[in-house]
């Protein structure tokens, strides 16, 4: 696939698609090496690419082009979020995964076809077969009531379908990190306070965060070139307070500020580490580094992702820059 001077509206698939209801693929481990191999692999790292070269230099709260479909999704995700105030967590003695999360879930699952619709024009109803899962699977797991980074991946593979259906537009891009993603954060933020959900698969003191790792991905590319925030800033708490509405990774910093006790060093080491990076641009390439190693290449991750049409394990074209296609829609899957 060649990565120069495409058209990506080309790449779109066509009214005439024949969707599927996605399953999981990767049975065991050694299918790792099939992800690894495949088109879905290279457009789902190709999306995390594109949109972090979007938002290089771009704070959240800063203006940007927005398509209806794109408020149309902030509007649904505020609903998804005020389900959270009408049903509140169960009185239960454990811990951790309050069993009204269940009930939450079960109310996605049950309104997800519904709310997709109205953001959908009729034309692309046809891809809510596929579009379902992954919207769903992106807020966690109502058995085990836990969410971790395959949850995230998941949603983050729905935005990017919307992409491939032709819904987000070109000049979406920004919007679609900067006010969808970041709305998103919120809403399974406030799920994993209110419902005390699991880390799903968290390697704890080890891990960049519990729960997430593309916000820390896309939020330091948003602090490339700031003139004032350096890397070495993120661990003052007062730079974290002052700005975290503007820029993901503080946001993030600030979630794991309130969540968390003990020292910094101590509960988030990884992160720590990082304060020590000379520059975003480094942090950033470090950052996706990590996450194809210890996100994208883990079969306890890997295991759970989706695979209908849209997302195919068909093996990708050669050539060593696949994986770095700057914008997220693949050529449209071929008919079988």
């Amino acid at each position: 696939m060649s990565t120069t001077a495409h058209n990506p509206e080309n790449d779109i698939v066509d009214e005439k698609h024949n969707f599927v209801v996605p399953k999981k693929a990767i049975k065991t481990p050694e299918d790792i090496s099939l992800w690894l191999k495949s088109e879905a692999y290279h457009e789902y790292l190709g999306f995390i690419l594109a949109l972090n070269d979007a938002v290089q230099g771009k704070a959240s709260n800063a203006e940007c082009p927005q398509s209806e479909i794109v408020q149309k999704t902030i509007l649904m995700l505020d609903k998804f979020n005020q389900w959270i105030t009408e049903i509140p967590p169960t009185e239960q003695p454990q811990r951790f995964g309050n069993k009204s999360f269940r009930e939450w879930f079960k109310r996605l699952q049950d309104n997800s076809e519904e709310e997709l619709k109205q953001v959908l024009p009729d034309k692309l109803h046809g891809s809510l077969v596929e579009l379902v899962h992954y919207l769903c699977e992106g807020f966690g797991n109502a058995t085990r009531i836990d969410y971790g980074t395959g949850h995230e991946m998941a949603f983050i593979m729905f935005l990017c379908c919307m992409f491939k259906i032709g819904a987000y537009k070109t000049a979406d891009k920004i919007a679609v990190v900067n006010k969808v993603f970041d709305k998103y954060l919120e809403i399974v933020r406030r799920l994993q306070l209110v419902y005390r959900m699991e880390p799903a698969g968290s390697h704890g003191v080890w891990s960049l965060d519990d729960y997430q790792f593309v916000p820390f991905i896309w939020g330091s590319a948003q602090l490339i070139g700031h003139p004032r925030i350096e890397p070495r800033h993120f661990v003052d708490m007062g730079i974290v307070e002052s700005f975290n509405k503007q820029y993901m990774f503080l946001g993030c910093i600030d979630f794991i500020a309130k969540v968390k006790v003990g020292p910094f060093a101590e509960h988030s080491n990884q992160l720590w580490n990082v304060s020590a990076v000379p520059s975003w641009s480094k942090v950033n390439a470090g950052l996706i580094r990590m996450y194809k190693a210890e996100v994208l290449a883990k079969f306890p991750v890997i295991q759970h992702v989706l695979f209908g049409s849209l997302f195919t394990l068909k093996p990708a074209p050669p050539g060593p820059n696949f994986s770095k296609v700057k914008f997220p829609h693949p050529p449209a899957p071929a008919k079988t």
